[in-house]
């Protein structure tokens, strides 16, 4: 592991833990919501006696403790990629040690994929089910609304998209405050039911936990299926570790997010003892009348919160898929000018909404979208342990023995839980698993497509050194000024310098040529960000290198170079790129519609000059369309690993 930063002083801590409500609890936050009443009112209810609720009471509070507590923040949050968290920083850890070793690669590369699409999946679910729960009260509080659910619903989440283009920095101050005003009402409503009922507290013994799966085995596997609900949003303590640090998190979710949690759960179970007609809404039931309506309000507030973590998730999982050449390039557009990460992709938002808007239609209850919610995150939850356990055992040297042994008990808690899941696919868990298979046979061909183009590419090139020397013996006209050629190869010739000298005749008296490496690390260093070598004939390479949340930007890349001799113009500087139509053919290593499906993404990805952030206005694109009879051919612009 890397070494950490200086901690944080206790009030930095403290307000630190503070925005982590916000961002980190949101998802899990808003689970009681509906666990409680899909466990007992959901689609396959269990039958609501004395016996079952302080058995589904203890496995709740054991399963927050066993997967939450233990194992994501005792334990997954060592797993950091020098500071940053994530499916992606754990995919990087563990290919990191892989190295060399092409079938463990493939293996990691494909578990990973596999992680990310799951996580798609549950980033879909999340907001049509945090955000119909919460409108759902309105049953409670007054029934003719009813019609009005769906399209409340709708409305909200068409705002939460809509204003995802403005950025979060000027209402993400009010994330914390308005989370703890959440978790406070949790913990207090729970409470006043906790106190007029404390019997309910014998759950927290283990034995009813363990009883309840003994005596229910006909029905103990289905129970499991809606109590994983109480602990999806585990993976964002996970993810947001980078924007927080481990003990910020940490003290958050002990000192007050566990424990109001608990203290609702326990409290939603008391009241169901004494009043079992409570079912229809347990959460709802639990505020007296005149708090109904207030209560709704908070509660649309607070899931529209939680969903915009998991909006932003997705956004900057995207963007670091991109750089480490998972996906292609999309629009990505800065929402603020202090805060990098804070960005939005308008593809991928849109995306999102269609399918929240698909789910909410087709599945129009919290009831059936919780079928479709618990297999996206419990599949998450082994892909994790997956890779948790690849790390452990060689970055952190515990040895294969060791390792396994640690999370073989996770992932027996998390295969049930999966498990219980699978049997819900008809009711709708086959959503998640259809997304997350598109994402992955997407992310795998175009990973596929581009090392193999890749390849053909550096077979066909020509090298960069005699090409110098050739026109050193015959020069052609030289023109003033700077031009600046992106390359993958910073040793071979770019395809958009060919095409200028074949049909401009003309070279321009100083040649840059810029390489983009991405590598699996959050950051790279401001000092190590570029590498400057001067070749013949005013001839330079510059490397430019990223981790996989840079944000890259060639012209400030180059304005590092003066550092190393090479003072670049922006005014007197011209960026040209190679472009080539790439056109699908038989008898190449992937099959046909695999490459159909390639050539697709890679004619509608985004343009070099804005990921690069490259002034359009300084831009010349070069290319030629490959004929039938011949690979096909790629953009020899873009990065490549």
């Amino acid at each position: 592991m890397h070494p950490q930063t200086p901690a944080p002083g206790r009030s930095a801590q403290a307000a630190l833990a503070l925005a982590a409500l916000g961002v980190v609890y949101g998802d899990i936050g808003t689970s009681p919501l509906y666990t409680m009443r899909e466990v007992f009112a959901g689609n396959h209810p269990i039958p609501l006696t004395p016996d079952n609720v302080l058995g589904i009471l203890s496995l709740i509070l054991w399963s927050l403790i066993i997967v939450v507590s233990v194992k994501y923040v005792a334990f997954i949050l060592r797993a950091d990629n020098r500071g940053e968290g994530g499916i992606m920083a754990l995919i990087a850890l563990a290919l990191h040690d892989a190295q060399g070793d092409p079938r463990r690669e493939r293996v990691i590369l494909l578990i990973g994929i596999l992680g990310a699409g799951m996580f798609y999946g549950d980033g879909m679910v999340t907001p049509a089910i945090s955000v119909l729960s919460a409108v759902e009260g309105l049953d409670l509080a007054a029934p003719v609304l009813h019609p009005f659910i769906l399209p409340i619903t709708l409305g909200v989440l068409f705002l939460l998209f809509f204003f995802q283009r403005r950025g979060t920095g000027a209402v993400g101050k009010l994330f914390g405050p308005v989370m703890l005003l959440w978790f406070s009402t949790l913990a207090v409503l729970g409470s006043l039911s906790l106190a007029a009922h404390p019997g309910v507290l014998r759950a927290a013994n283990p034995a009813w936990a363990i009883g309840f799966l003994i005596d229910n085995r006909a029905v103990a596997i289905v129970a499991m299926g809606a109590v994983v609900l109480a602990v999806t949003g585990a993976e964002a303590l996970y993810a947001d570790m980078g924007h927080f640090g481990r003990s910020p998190i940490r003290l958050a979710w002990f000192g007050f997010v566990l424990p109001a949690l608990l203290l609702n759960y326990f409290g939603q179970g008391a009241l169901l003892l004494a009043e079992p007609g409570a079912i229809e809404n347990p959460f709802y039931h639990l505020a007296p009348d005149w708090l109904l309506y207030p209560l709704i309000g908070l509660s649309t507030l607070a899931t529209v919160i939680a969903s915009q973590a998991v909006i932003s998730g997705a956004f900057s999982v995207t963007r670091q898929a991109m750089q480490l050449g998972f996906v292609p390039r999309f629009e990505v557009q800065h929402t603020s000018e202090r805060e990098q990460g804070q960005i939005y992709l308008p593809a991928i938002n849109w995306g999102l909404f269609a399918a929240v808007v698909v789910l909410v239609l087709g599945f129009k209850s919290t009831n059936n979208l919780a079928a479709a919610y618990g297999i996206a995150v419990t599949g998450d939850m082994v892909i994790t342990s997956l890779l948790a356990t690849f790390v452990a055992a060689r970055v952190w040297g515990w040895g294969w023995p060791r390792a396994m042994a640690l999370f073989a008990c996770f992932l027996v808690i998390e295969v049930v839980f999966l498990f219980a899941n699978i049997l819900k696919i008809p009711d709708g868990g086959w959503f998640p698993l259809a997304a997350g298979a598109v994402v992955f046979v997407l992310m795998t061909t175009w990973k596929r497509g581009r090392q193999l183009l890749a390849d053909r590419l550096s077979g066909e090139g020509i090298a960069l050194a005699p090409f110098i020397d050739a026109l050193t013996v015959s020069p052609p006209v030289r023109v003033p000024g700077t031009a600046v050629f992106m390359n993958a190869d910073p040793d071979g010739v770019p395809h958009a310098l060919m095409h200028n000298l074949m049909h401009n005749k003309v070279l321009h008296e100083r040649v840059v040529i810029v390489s983009v490496h991405m590598f699996d690390v959050p950051y790279v260093p401001e000092i190590d960000r570029v590498e400057v070598r001067r070749l013949k004939g005013d001839f330079y390479s510059v490397i430019v290198q990223y981790g996989f949340k840079d944000e890259p930007d060639i012209p400030r890349a180059l304005a590092l170079c003066a550092a190393q001799g090479l003072t670049v113009e922006m005014m007197e500087t011209s960026f040209f790129l190679g472009r080539e139509t790439l056109i699908p053919r038989l008898g190449s290593e992937m099959a046909l519609w695999r490459e159909k499906l390639f050539v697709a993404m890679f004619r509608n990805a985004g343009s070099a000059t804005s990921f690069f952030r490259i002034p359009s206005n300084r831009v010349v694109e070069l290319g030629t369309q490959g004929r039938r009879d011949r690979p096909c051919r790629s953009v020899p612009s873009g990065p490549t690993r």
